[in-house]
């Protein structure tokens, strides 16, 4: 099991601030974590295949190869800009 929590205009679109996921024992990597849940419905594929989609690991940012774990807390965020 896996914690997700989105944010921004993710969590909006989504209609959830977070959820637990069941992920295989072995674990998954993001890519595969981002195809799954783009499965879901039109919005979730919307989302989950936006190329600009952030994705953080335990706190750090990962790419689309990092391995999730089952105990891991997944955030997902659109890129934030300053000014």
């Amino acid at each position: 099991m896996i914690k997700i929590i989105y944010f921004s205009r993710f969590r909006d679109q989504l209609g959830l601030d977070q959820e637990q996921l069941e992920i295989p024992r072995a674990g998954c990597s993001v890519a595969e974590l981002k195809a799954m849940l783009g499965e879901r419905n039109d919005v979730s594929r919307q989302v989950f295949t936006a190329d600009n989609l952030l994705v953080a690991v335990n706190h750090a940012m990962a790419d689309v190869s990092t391995r999730i774990k089952p105990g891991d807390e997944v955030g997902i965020f659109p890129p934030v800009t300053g000014g």
